[in-house]
């Protein structure tokens, strides 16, 4: 079940800004926020694949994958009543 998904075209300086954004989510409160109010709530230890791929001979990708357990008590997805400001809201970007 896809539970939100985003694409888009951006410059390699816009993507490694929104990495960052990812990563300071990740070592804040380890909620990752996406749209407009909903957040994900990392575990403390998750499974992380990178894969590196050659599609055609002019197209590479790069994926980054990682998952984990929920805790039965907690749930998967959250509704965040007031997003947070500024460089702690992160859009979901296409995979590089």
């Amino acid at each position: 079940m896809d539970i939100y998904e985003d694409a888009r075209t951006v410059s390699r300086s816009d993507l490694a800004a929104w990495l960052r954004q990812l990563a300071h989510q990740l070592e804040s409160d380890g909620r990752l926020f996406y749209g407009a109010a909903g957040a994900v709530s990392v575990a403390d230890t998750v499974r992380c694949e990178l894969e590196i791929e050659q599609e055609s001979e002019t197209e590479l990708s790069v994926e980054i994958e990682f998952s984990w357990t929920v805790p039965t008590s907690a749930p998967a997805v959250e509704a965040v009543e007031e997003p947070p400001s500024g460089d702690q809201q992160a859009e979901v970007a296409p995979e590089a």
